[in-house]
């Protein structure tokens, strides 16, 4: 129960910020922004407890962290919420959709390595140097929290991120003033939002955002459960259930959900409960984020009171992990450098080309270097 516990408090307070900072990047209010926290927190929660019960299971569910950094850089191609919750319709549509057709699970298994880690990291590069950004503009909020996580990195790695968002939220509130809540829906509120299909909105975003929800959360998530020995890994309810729970509630505000594979580790490997029992700490995590869904107006409402680039240096904080991840596995094997990097440069530019973003053309242009540079070529040492 403590490692569930303790999972769902450093999951939430790592990335809650990214989400709703995603959300808003994407043209959604405070309260919409908030209504897909709260929606989040109690589907992702209770899909958690539903497949750990069924298959007696440690598996854990959270919102797709890198779909959020997606969103993130995602900006300059819609500002109409709308438009955006038709994506998170399609991308949860098409999750479900790997989990009924095993050809398409395993063919986004054999996306090659360097195009999907170089296209991940292309999309976190932005936030992650947000906090350099932060620091030069506003030292006196940005620096605290900097500081705050180094300390911590040496001394409690896995409290550091947490600790830099209270920093955050101090400094917030200190400098916001008693006003800071003004205009703001504390108490817990779900709001509709009706989508708007737009093709290339949804070509340029849906589709890199099921991408790195694959690539970064379900199929690292899948391994995680693997490594520990938990076998059969029941993939297809799993995908099934987060591809049409996503799609669902995407009406609501949220973002997508997955396979967790940032917060996993902690309860799959809790030497502390016989392997048996580690189910319990994953009931226990997803009646958390349940509880913990309670607080996104409250949440909502300080992300609205900060400046946009504070809430991005905090995140870029939180995934900085996962970006050296990203960047470790691309550059991995040496014949493969030259489509990571290209593919990097082409998403990390923030292009929009025809109405596409730079997430889509960053994979085109991996596809295209890839076919002309491996295909056909026989292995050889570098």
């Amino acid at each position: 129960m403590i490692a569930g516990l303790v999972g769902s408090l450093t999951g939430f307070a790592s990335s809650f910020a990214l989400v709703i900072a995603g959300s808003r990047a994407v043209g959604a209010d405070s309260a919409q922004a908030a209504s897909g926290l709260l929606v989040l927190c109690v589907v992702q929660g209770s899909i958690a407890i539903a497949l750990s019960l069924t298959y007696r299971l440690p598996i854990s569910v959270a919102w797709s962290t890198p779909g959020s950094a997606v969103l993130v850089t995602a900006g300059a191609m819609t500002h109409d919420f709308g438009v955006a919750i038709a994506a998170f319709i399609v991308a949860g549509i098409l999750l479900a959709i790997t989990g009924l057709w095993p050809w398409l699970a395993r063919t986004m298994t054999r996306i090659p390595t360097p195009i999907a880690g170089a296209m991940l990291a292309g999309i976190l590069f932005p936030i992650c140097i947000a906090p350099v950004t932060a620091a030069v503009q506003l030292p006196l909020l940005a620096l605290p929290a900097i500081v705050v996580w180094l300390v911590l990195s040496r001394l409690a790695p896995r409290w550091a991120v947490p600790a830099a968002v209270v920093a955050t939220a101090i400094a917030v509130v200190v400098a916001a003033g008693p006003d800071w809540t003004r205009g703001a829906r504390l108490a817990p509120t779900f709001v509709w939002t009706t989508p708007v299909f737009d093709p290339l909105v949804i070509v340029s975003l849906a589709v890199p955002l099921y991408l790195v929800t694959m690539a970064g959360q379900n199929i690292p998530g899948f391994t995680v459960l693997r490594t520990f020995g938990y076998e059969p890994v029941p993939a297809r309810s799993i995908l099934t259930a987060t591809g049409v729970g996503s799609a669902v509630i995407a009406p609501f505000g949220a973002q997508t959900i997955n396979l967790s594979a940032l917060s996993a580790a902690i309860m799959v490997g809790d030497p502390h409960t016989a392997k048996d029992r580690r189910w319990v700490a994953t009931v226990t995590a997803g009646t958390c984020y349940i509880l913990l869904g309670l607080g996104a107006g409250i949440a909502g409402a300080l992300v609205s009171a900060s400046p946009p680039i504070l809430i991005e240096s905090v995140a870029g904080l939180a995934l900085l992990g996962a970006l050296i991840t990203a960047v470790t596995g691309a550059l991995e094997d040496p014949r493969g450098r030259i489509v990571a990097i290209g593919t990097f440069l082409v998403v990390a530019s923030g292009i929009v080309v025809a109405g596409l973003g730079s997430a889509f053309w960053g994979l085109i242009v991996g596809a295209v270097l890839w076919l002309v540079l491996r295909t056909g070529r026989r292995s050889a040492a570098p």
